[in-house]
């Protein structure tokens, strides 16, 4: 099944690209590790940002609009010699070309399409002729064949695409002790925000969860930073989990997610004094740094949109909402749900 084309205006698709493609400079100083020698998304600003992943509203029924991204697509022509491009991707049929145009007279093709929200999707372009993979975004996975293709992900996305199981199990466990829900208060309220949750609500954000990542979705929002805006920094997480596993399991023989609270307390304070008895220096040299990460992005997941995958529900925001009242009137300090679009919140005007 094709999904529906949507019509962009030139300057919507030229706002992106003055911004982050339209620099004629040819050196690699975007790369901090992420790129391979001579990639060419190495001399883009942020190339991660491609394709275009949007809001999409039809202006009529906002609920049902809120379901789909629009996708816009960018094949950028800088020396003017392509006659025709079309993409081919698993959210269509997968042989079947969609042909991009050309925006007006400039260097760009662009096609923008209404994909549904948390799919994982794989495409080539076909240009003149010649599959090839996206210039612009780097995110490229290699399929069971041994064929490379070029991927994408839409908002609220739930697949795991940086992390195995395991360092998945072993993340919930490190950034259970960072976060302010696992006291009893905190998981009080867990259980009775999840419990309470209508159907429709729990269809929407719980669809394709994963159990242990449920509770405010930190690890599925650090999964997909990696695949993108911080993927530079992916290849940290991979070795200080290989790390961290081989400490822990070393000093017990339990499980991962069996082992007591009171080893993932230890392991935490060794690293915030940067001096972890069993540590691998030579593999990473300083355990601080790391977790000085993992504390950014666990507390940036908790509460930023669920869009980006994490704060599953907008729980966090309803924590915060539960939390703090005003001692005169009893309402909350934090009305979230005013500024916030259906069906996470009841904003008449914002479709975000």
């Amino acid at each position: 099944m094709k999904p529906i084309s949507v019509k962009k205006e030139s300057q919507y698709v030229f706002n992106h690209c003055a911004k982050y493609l339209a620099r004629d400079n040819s050196d690699i100083r975007h790369n901090f590790g992420q790129f391979t020698d001579n990639d060419p998304a190495a001399r883009i600003c942020e190339s991660w940002r491609f394709p275009i992943i949007d809001s999409y509203s039809d202006g009529i029924d906002f609920e049902t609009s809120y379901a789909f991204n629009t996708v816009t697509f960018i094949y950028p022509d800088f020396d003017r010699s392509v006659e025709n491009v079309a993409v081919i991707g698993s959210f269509a049929n997968l042989y079947e070309p969609m042909s991009l145009t050309r925006v007006e007279n400039s260097c760009y093709f662009a096609l923008s399409l209404l994909i549904p929200k948390g799919q994982v999707h794989t495409y080539q372009f076909l240009v003149d002729g010649v599959l090839k993979l996206d210039p612009i975004n780097p995110q490229t996975v290699t399929l069971d064949n041994g064929k490379t293709w070029s991927r994408f992900f839409t908002e609220f996305c739930t697949v795991p695409l940086s992390f195995e199981r395991w360092e998945m199990v072993l993340l919930d466990r490190l950034t259970d002790h960072i976060l302010p829900f696992h006291t009893e208060s905190g998981e009080n309220f867990l259980d009775r925000y999840y419990e309470n949750l209508d159907r429709a609500a729990k269809n929407a954000q719980f669809a394709h969860a994963y159990r242990l990542d449920q509770s405010v979705g930190v690890v599925n929002f650090i999964d997909k930073l990696l695949a993108r805006s911080e993927r530079h920094f992916l290849d940290d997480y991979h070795t200080c989990l290989d790390l961290t596993n081989s400490i822990l399991r070393g000093r017990s023989v339990a499980e991962i997610a069996a082992m007591p609270k009171a080893m993932f307390v230890d392991i935490y304070a060794e690293m915030a004094s940067g001096s972890v008895n069993g540590w691998d220096y030579t593999r990473y040299s300083n355990p601080r740094f790391f977790l000085q990460l993992l504390r950014r992005h666990t507390f940036t997941g908790a509460f930023a949109h669920p869009k980006y995958g994490g704060n599953s529900a907008a729980s966090a925001w309803a924590f915060l909402e539960e939390r703090y009242k005003s001692k005169v009137t009893g309402e909350t300090l934090f009305d979230w749900g005013r500024v916030i679009e259906k069906p996470l919140g009841f904003a008449p005007n914002y479709h975000g």
